[in-house]
């Protein structure tokens, strides 16, 4: 074998083992980043188990919010509509016919009682009553004498009753036509305002006729029907609130006036008013509205109207919440009587003792049961 072949055989075997020693370095390279991603793959498996876990234990456990049991003042209100009245709103019609001579108002003048309003001709009737009292002078004179002569004894007590009994007919004649005379002038039955007047000066006004209205609107009266069961609650002197759908912004507090004795049979309701004086504003069948209050508790137990539920015997109850640990409570069902409810808070008694500051189910109770354990939010 000669030197160049020893040579190249050498040259080969170091080749070789460059090539041996570059392989093994790159697998242990690789070896390393097999075990770094072994250790991150725990470490991500462990972060993922632990997020479902949580996740898992979100989903089972129900979100509710609690609310306090406590005791406070309650009031009941109710709200009914009402009605602007007053007793003091007249149609004047004449009493008989005649023709309309003069009309001293306008619509609008306030008027005071007893002031003339519309005068009728009446130029007939006095005559009538001019010539019925020529009558009544004559047979006064007639009566005179004969009055004289029964005196002296030469006259008889038949002629004395005759002039007597004329002169007593042409009175009452006389006092009937006066009379009539006195309705051709129509006057105000009372102080108020002319609404409105049908009649013109010239028309011929009969007793069927309407001839002017007047209103006194100073002293009105607010009315309304309440529900029957609500009757024991309301009295002379309890407090209304009476607000006016069509006039905003206007809300007067009243006291009950009256209380009716008598039960509508066609829709179990009661009459109620109130007096509203000193009025310049509102006028008669002006609609109002009318709360007032029927129940006033100064201590009750109260709750979120929210948190009552009924069951399949239609029962009223709530769930009363227990603390377990951390952000975890246990579930009580306790039946309850709702006795009133109003602005979305119930005034209620336990059938079983339930403490002040017990946690009641607020809201989430919809699908829950005594069984499950809830967080709240």
């Amino acid at each position: 074998m000669t030197i160049k072949s020893i040579v190249g055989l050498i040259v080969a075997g170091s080749a070789m083992v460059l090539v041996s020693c570059s392989e093994e370095s790159k697998l242990n390279d690789l070896l390393k980043k097999k075990a770094k991603l072994r250790t991150e793959l725990v470490e991500i498996q462990d972060k993922i188990n632990e997020l479902q876990a949580k996740e898992k234990k979100d989903v089972i456990l129900p979100l509710v919010s609690l609310a306090k049991l406590s005791e406070k003042k309650f009031i009941h209100k109710i709200k009914v509509q009402g009605n602007i009245e007053t007793d003091q709103d007249a149609v004047l019609n004449a009493e008989f016919g005649g023709l309309v001579s003069k009309i001293h108002v306008e619509e609008g003048d306030r008027v005071q009682a007893g002031q003339t309003l519309v005068s009728l001709d009446a130029e007939m009737m006095s005559a009538s009553i001019k010539e019925l009292q020529t009558q009544l002078d004559y047979a006064k004179y007639l009566l005179e004498k004969q009055e004289a002569l029964k005196e002296r004894g030469v006259g008889s007590e038949f002629d004395l009753k005759g002039a007597q009994n004329q002169v007593n007919s042409l009175k009452s004649k006389l006092a009937s036509l006066e009379l009539q005379r006195s309705k051709a002038t129509i006057t105000a039955p009372f102080s108020g305002v002319i609404d409105q007047i049908f009649a013109k000066e010239g028309q011929m006004a009969s007793p069927q006729s309407m001839v002017l209205r007047i209103v006194n609107t100073s002293e009105m009266t607010v009315s309304a029907d309440i529900s029957e069961k609500h009757m024991k609650n309301i009295k002379v002197g309890s407090m209304i609130e009476v607000s006016f759908p069509n006039y905003k912004d206007t809300t007067l507090s009243l006291k009950v006036a009256s209380v009716s004795k008598y039960i509508n049979p066609t829709n179990r309701t009661f009459r109620i008013t109130a007096k509203l004086n000193n009025n310049n504003v509102f006028v008669p069948n002006m609609l109002a509205e009318i709360n007032l209050t029927d129940t006033d508790v100064e201590q009750a137990l109260v709750i979120p109207s929210i948190s009552i539920l009924k069951d399949y015997n239609n029962n009223d109850y709530v769930f009363i919440a227990s603390k377990l640990k951390n952000n975890e409570y246990a579930l009580k069902k306790v039946f309850v009587n709702e006795l009133e409810k109003y602005n979305g808070e119930s005034m209620v008694e336990f059938k079983d003792k339930v403490n002040i500051g017990s946690q009641v189910v607020v809201d989430g109770i919809k699908g829950i049961t005594e069984a499950d354990i809830v967080r709240i939010k």
